[in-house]
């Protein structure tokens, strides 16, 4: 018998189901994978050979496709991937072959207020601390590959600044004349570090380095990551790479990591990580683990190989955005939809009663305080308020065609009365809506959600995009803000419009696709405004190209590309077993 997840701990409940793991090999065997295409790391934990299943499936139909998204989150958490898994689980329970692929947890929330991304409760994917802590390496090789971009092109300022031109000429080096002043790209850490957000290198002498002011991000926010998330194939990816603007010169022009010679060792490091990583969720159903989270600073959204992989071995396969509906779906919608060709036929809206109630009027929590003691009783009315929030998300799926089915990720503090008005506002703004109790009872507690969700996909759907790319770049922001957002307008800080008139003038740069980087903790870009803010216009404060990803990046208010460390981190409860080696207080 599976723990009980309200007597036990996240990775308690996983040591436990740990025990009784199908073996990678037992997995293969069921999803019907041949020996060469399974490449194992241990008995656990394997990477799948994308290129071979793809070419021996190409003629076979794709299974239906599936977006897991959420309501605006709020500190009480939604539970987009414990929704995920136990959809995976219940679709299971009603006998449907079916995968889902899920992010790679980032070492920042890990170790930090947020914890892994493996789900909770009794539907979780597992082993856990693989998954939490590394798995195959993948961030790894982002952050190598991005930090050798930023190796060549520090070693090349050191070397211009140094040599004459005659002497360069001899080290086979042409002058790229990088201007210091407008460096695109900085190094990157997966940790929340924000004592790394502005730093200065190069000191010493003249050996020791360009002296400059550089940075560091988040390693999921890298270009690289968001390269893995849309690459078809090792040849995009390749192609894709030797695109990233890691500079410009004095004259304004971008040096590239082909400029700088440097993209082919970048896609050295990343070879093995165009596979994706096989695990499997508590009862047993394959999940593909497969790129990285942080959709409001980056994409946000499990590879496009993952889930043409998933498409093709299973009957249906469901997918993970991150954060919001404003946030994640909107770029699962208009950018990775449009790279990899595929149609979805349902998106699953997560909410909680909790959390509408966040944005219905009650206190808002505090993250590593209490929860408020108005979270455990009824209030009908700030659950009515907060449903404004799910309705707009709810409209936000219906804009793009796509079928939308909410999921009520239900807690034993919820009541019948709450329950019942988010179905009867859900339902009257068109979307169907199911109870699920899959963090308590796993695949059992998720058939009500399971047999919607599979009743939405019979439906027609009419998927479209919300811009065609010929369309200006101002222009599809202030789409986004207005019909995504709910603002009223756009402003543009004077660099940013700048930035933006500059790339709307490039007959290349203005056809990259448009990435948001927003609060996810509001619809508006002030991420203390819950609901469904009124009255406000969206400030966008810089523009970046992330040209080897195929964006345009528009900056908005006052987010980080590097978050901060909590008072009270998670890494101060995570300890290791020295008998046995296991690690203990992962959640």
């Amino acid at each position: 018998m599976p723990l009980d997840p309200r007597k036990h701990a996240d990775w308690e409940i996983a040591e436990e189901a740990e025990k009784n793991m199908k073996t990678v090999y037992q997995l293969a065997e069921e999803m019907g994978l041949e020996k060469h295409e399974l490449l194992p790391h241990g008995h656990y934990v394997a990477k799948v050979d994308y290129k071979s299943i793809l070419n021996r499936l190409k003629d076979r139909p794709d299974g239906k496709y599936i977006d897991v998204t959420a309501i605006t989150p709020t500190p009480l958490g939604e539970g987009k991937s414990t929704t995920t898994i136990g959809l995976l689980q219940g679709m299971g329970k009603r006998g449907k072959n079916v995968m889902a692929a899920i992010r790679q947890p980032s070492g920042g929330p890990t170790m930090n207020i947020k914890g892994s991304a493996a789900g909770g409760g009794l539907s979780q994917c597992i082993p856990l601390t693989p998954f939490s802590l590394g798995l195959t390496g993948d961030i790894n090789a982002v952050m190598n590959a991005h930090n050798l971009a930023m190796v060549a092109l520090t070693a090349r300022m050191q070397h211009e600044f140094n040599y004459t031109d005659e002497q360069l000429a001899k080290r086979n080096l042409r002058r790229l004349n990088i201007d210091p002043r407008n460096v695109q790209m900085g190094w990157v850490i997966d940790f929340c570090a924000q004592a790394l957000r502005k730093i200065i290198i190069g000191l010493g002498g003249k050996m020791d380095g360009f002296m400059m002011e550089s940075r560091f991000d988040i390693a999921v926010s890298s270009e690289v990551m968001a390269i893995l998330s849309v690459a078809t194939d090792l040849k995009d990816f390749r192609e894709r790479i030797g695109r990233i603007v890691v500079a410009y010169d004095k004259q304004g022009n971008p040096i590239t990591t082909e400029d700088l010679e440097v993209a082919g060792a970048m896609t050295a490091w990343m070879v093995d990580a165009l596979n994706p990583n096989l695990m499997q969720s508590i009862e047993g159903q394959p999940v593909l683990v497969h790129a990285g989270p942080f959709a409001n600073i980056a994409i946000g959204q499990s590879s496009i190989i993952a889930d043409k992989v998933g498409l093709k071995l299973a009957d249906y396969h469901i997918t993970e955005s991150g954060f919001g509906a404003d946030i994640g779906f909107e770029k699962f919608w208009n950018l990775k939809c449009r790279f990899s060709g595929l149609k979805p036929h349902a998106a699953v809206i997560v909410a909680t009663i909790r959390a509408l109630k966040c944005h219905g009027g009650a206190p808002i929590p505090v993250p590593g305080r209490p929860i408020p003691k108005e979270y455990y009783e009824e209030n009908v009315a700030w659950v009515e308020k907060g449903c404004e929030n799910l309705v707009h998300h709810i409209n936000t799926v219906k804009r793009a065609g796509i079928n939308p089915v909410v999921c009520i990720n239900a807690f034993h503090t919820d009541t019948k009365d709450e329950i019942a008005t988010v179905k009867r506002i859900a339902e009257e703004a068109g979307a169907r809506v199911a109870v699920s109790e899959h963090w308590l009872k796993g695949g059992e507690g998720a058939l009500e959600l399971a047999d919607a969700v599979i009743d939405a996909c019979e439906d027609e759907n009419n998927f479209k995009f919300l811009y065609e790319v010929d369309l200006p770049q101002r222009n599809r922001i202030e789409m986004i803000a207005e019909h995504v957002y709910g603002a009223d307008g756009v402003e543009y800080a004077p660099q940013a419009l700048q930035k933006i008139k500059a790339i709307e003038d490039d007959p290349e740069l203005s056809k990259l696709g448009t990435c948001m980087v927003k609060t996810h903790l509001s619809l508006s870009d002030n991420p203390n405004i819950k609901g469904v803010p009124k009255g406000w216009k969206l400030f966008v404060r810089d523009v970046l190209v992330f040209k080897g990803a195929g964006f345009v990046v528009p900056v908005a208010g006052d987010i980080k590309l590097m978050p901060g460390t909590s008072s009270d981190p998670a890494y101060r409860r995570i300890d290791v077993d020295v008998e046995t080696g296991k690690v203990k207080g992962l959640f």
